[in-house]
């Protein structure tokens, strides 16, 4: 990948799929001593991949989904909810793949204030916003995600 020389991204982070299941399990585990739930509330469409895996590790079968348009454009602060969710999140778990600036979450959270927030992966902007993650990665760092991926020649890190 080459990184757009005015970006605020200027660093990659690739996640396989190996490493987005070893990771969400692991969020599992973090999650289960806090239960129990009553559902899990997955955030389109990142947050769909991790929120099944979750769901499989505590044995949680109601799933729901808020839908949420954010990076349409490459624009992130032009946000549109695509779908809602009645209630206001009590005994749920809302799940995403990643708080990166904290728009997404501000949202989610206004829709179901009483959810407990858990992404994968935490940025500094919107860590404050979400109640449990698994690792944090620096601000300036663009996430791969599998499905957002295929295979391709890598350029060595000192060319880039």
């Amino acid at each position: 990948m080459t990184i757009i020389k005015d970006s605020k991204y200027h660093k990659d982070f690739i996640v396989s799929w190996a490493e987005i299941h070893r990771d969400s399990r692991a969020l599992a585990w973090r999650l289960l001593e806090l239960g129990p739930w009553k559902g899990i509330i997955a955030i389109t469409r990142g947050g769909l991949v991790p929120a099944a895996i979750v769901a499989r590790e505590l044995e949680i079968h109601l799933v729901d989904t808020i839908c949420i348009m954010t990076y349409a454009e490459q624009k992130r602060d032009n946000s549109t909810v695509l779908k809602g969710h009645d209630g206001d999140g009590d005994g749920l778990l809302l799940i995403d793949d990643l708080v990166d600036t904290g728009a997404t979450a501000k949202i989610v959270k206004d829709m179901v204030p009483k959810a407990h927030f858990a992404t994968v992966y935490a940025k500094p902007a919107g860590r404050p916003l979400v109640d449990t993650f698994i690792t944090e990665v620096s601000q300036d760092t663009w996430i791969r995600f599998p499905w957002d991926m295929e295979l391709g020649y890598s350029q060595p890190i000192a060319i880039r």
